[in-house]
């Protein structure tokens, strides 16, 4: 095994240009989360690179997002694994040609570069390396998202992640790596909902006694929903966009607002969840309704003991293996590793480049960070 282990790490050593190449070719292209084509694109890339491996690739296809791809390798009669991440960025059209893939300081820029596909290099190189020899440790299924980045808000993505990573025996999302080698083993969930209130127009100024605002019924119910938060709980609410009424001199007929909510536990959003039911009910201004509608729905990846356990295994691994010790992080920013969890599979996220500065102009990479989580990937797949 260790021998194995060390020629991989060979091959990864003389593999710095292909690498680099496949990273270039990634990220110069526009595939944000609303430009269909350009992911779907990336898509069907990925799946002639990995058909090419033996991998059986298919897609979960919807009509407003990008698709999910799915491929499987090797003997499913026995455990497998997930290994996931996205193809969507945050970037808008025409990114791609202002910012192309470039390289200053041992430093890698270019929209998605570090979020993510430094991390679909690393595992479509892993791919590459481990057929060449073999590979049936286990069986490999790969899953990755056209619509990560907007939580699939439109597509069913999330309920078709929990299908096909249900029964693994473990999971590693190549997400964004974190400068201090953190691993994250505990993300908040994110859920957001659409909270519109109607009331009754009147001028303002003839018969204002006729109106029903709806901006002061919403004024009303914000301070109720803020007081929701609870931080010793790890539950924040926001209401971080709100609108409403046309002009000053008329008592505004509706209004409305974004509330985002950030929960640690499926706990905490359940007792926000049913207060909201309650404060829906509830009427400050008469004659006004309200309704809370969710738009956007994360799951937490709760901590949990079984991928504790993981990050610890790995680490021990990394540092057999001769990289830098890693540790177990909790992080604000939800992912798809959640799915994974909710699925009951121990999983463990972050294992992309490192770098800083997602979803910015400022993003960017740590070169041979690339090569480094390379390594670290093919020895947890060889010796977990």
């Amino acid at each position: 095994m260790e021998e194995v282990l060390k020629n991989l790490f060979d091959e990864v050593d003389n593999s710095h240009e292909e690498m680099m190449a496949l990273w270039k070719k990634l990220v110069n292209r526009d595939c944000g989360s609303g430009n269909k084509a350009g992911v779907d694109s990336v898509g069907r890339d990925i799946q002639e690179i990995l058909e090419g491996l033996g991998f059986k690739v298919r897609f979960h296809e919807y009509e407003k997002a990008g698709n999910m791809l799915v491929a499987d390798y090797g003997d499913f009669s026995k455990p497998f694994i997930v290994l996931t991440g996205h193809m969507d960025t945050v970037f808008k059209d025409g990114q791609a040609a202002e910012r192309p893939f470039t390289v200053k300081d041992g430093k890698a820029y270019g929209p998605g570069v570090l979020d993510m596909k430094g991390g679909v290099t690393i595992l479509l190189t892993a791919m590459k390396l481990l057929t060449k020899i073999g590979y049936d440790r286990y069986g490999i299924r790969i899953i990755l998202a056209g619509d990560e980045e907007v939580g699939h808000g439109s597509s069913h993505a999330g309920n078709d992640f929990l299908k096909e990573a249900k029964g693994a025996v473990m999971g590693f999302n190549m997400e964004t790596g974190f400068m201090d080698n953190g691993i994250v083993i505990e993300r908040k969930g994110c859920r957001r909902y659409r909270i519109d209130v109607d009331g009754v127009g009147a001028h303002a100024g003839n018969n204002p006694e006729d109106g029903r605002s709806a901006v002061e019924e919403l004024c009303h119910k914000i301070l109720d929903i803020q007081k929701l938060t609870d931080f010793e709980e790890g539950t924040t609410l926001n209401c971080g966009v709100i609108g409403g009424g046309t002009v000053a001199n008329a008592i505004p007929e509706h209004a409305w607002c974004i509330l985002d909510i950030r929960f640690r536990t499926q706990k905490g959003l359940d007792r926000v969840d049913k207060a909201l039911k309650e404060i829906e009910k509830k009427v400050y201004v008469p004659d006004t309704k309200t309704t809370i509608k969710v738009i956007l729905d994360v799951p937490a990846m709760e901590k949990r003991q079984e991928s504790i356990d993981l990050c610890e295994r790995a680490n021990t691994i990394a540092i057999e293996a001769g990289l830098a010790p890693i540790h177990p992080i909790a992080v604000g920013g939800g992912s798809d590793s959640a799915f994974l969890v909710y699925a009951g599979v121990p999983t463990i996220c972050a294992l992309g480049v490192r770098g800083e500065f997602n979803h910015t102009v400022r993003e960017y990479a740590v070169v041979d960070s690339l090569f480094e989580r390379e390594k670290m990937l093919l020895a947890l797949l060889m010796k977990l």
